[in-house]
């Protein structure tokens, strides 16, 4: 998602890697050091980005067009075909370019429940990726590939059928906002942010810890309840994490602050000190955020 991961995991052997973010020109020299000790795909929805590569470049890199399948985010629209042949004619006149194929990340699944919805909404995505790539097929552009990516899709769905590459995002920790997608279950969740009690407040119903937005971001997730929350609370036995306390979730941040909703049993047996884990509503934010203080199990 980054040159710096990039460059993280071209350190530790990797040499197979596309940044799937739109190219930024500001990093021109960065990505070309990549290219050149490893095969690198790159990201562009227009032509100037192209351009800007090919005269930056030295190394020879792979380049994927960005396709909004409706996400409303970066990329070209499946449909515009004059967009397509402007980039596409782009990386023809650039000697050190060659054109992988398309690639989208589908977004809207993450705000819908369910197999069902999940997979309305991949296949029309898909859809739209294959379209743009039977345009650029007409337009003389032979053996391209299709990347499609979401982490939804790809925990509920079987048939991916027409693609010749999926990408599955926070796949590997999971976390609220796709627990609450349906793509898995509390006990699939790989990360925790350990947050140490500093207040107890029976009254009203709440403790607080140390971990705000500068730990767990400020994203929330909205909850089939109706209610928002910014994190879960893990039921910890064992050391390991079996499910969310009933009735608990973080209901508000500021900086440093979480604020806590509990039972009054839990409540109870909360002292100062203790940690409560807690399941962040997106979990690559929580780790960036947390690098330095990170523990592996």
């Amino acid at each position: 998602s980054s040159v710096e991961m990039a460059r993280l995991f071209a350190d530790d052997g990797w040499n197979d890697l596309t940044i799937a973010f739109p190219a930024n020109l500001r990093e021109i020299p960065e990505m070309d050091e990549l290219a050149g000790r490893i095969r690198l795909g790159l990201l562009a929805d227009n032509p100037v980005t192209v351009r800007a590569l090919s005269e930056g470049l030295r190394h020879p890199v792979e380049l994927w067009i960005k396709i909004d399948v409706g996400s409303r985010r970066c990329g070209i629209e499946a449909g515009d075909q004059a967009g397509l042949r402007a980039v596409s004619e782009a990386v023809r006149e650039s000697p050190n370019l060659r054109l992988a194929g398309v690639l989208t990340h589908d977004s809207r699944t993450y705000g819908v429940r369910g197999e069902e919805a999940v997979g309305r909404l991949f296949r029309e995505g898909r859809d739209a990726l294959l379209s743009a790539k039977a345009f650029l097929a007409s337009e003389g552009w032979k053996d391209l590939l299709a990347s499609f990516g979401d982490t939804p899709s790809m925990s509920l769905l079987e048939d991916w059928s027409g693609l010749d590459e999926v990408r599955p995002g926070n796949f590997a920790y999971y976390d609220l906002q796709q627990y609450v997608a349906g793509s898995c279950s509390p006990g699939d969740i790989a990360a925790a942010v350990a947050c140490p009690v500093v207040g107890v407040y029976p009254r009203r119903g709440e403790a607080v810890v140390y971990g705000g937005a500068v730990h767990l971001s400020k994203q929330s997730q909205a909850m089939p309840d109706g209610g928002t929350s910014y994190g879960a609370v893990f039921e910890m036995r064992n050391g390991a994490w079996e499910g969310f306390r009933e009735g608990a979730g973080v209901r508000g941040i500021t900086q440093e602050h979480g604020i806590v909703r509990m039972r009054p049993e839990d409540l109870e047996a909360l002292r100062l000190g203790d940690l409560l884990f807690l399941c962040p509503v997106h979990s690559c934010l929580a780790a960036d955020l947390l690098r330095p203080n990170t523990v592996y199990l």
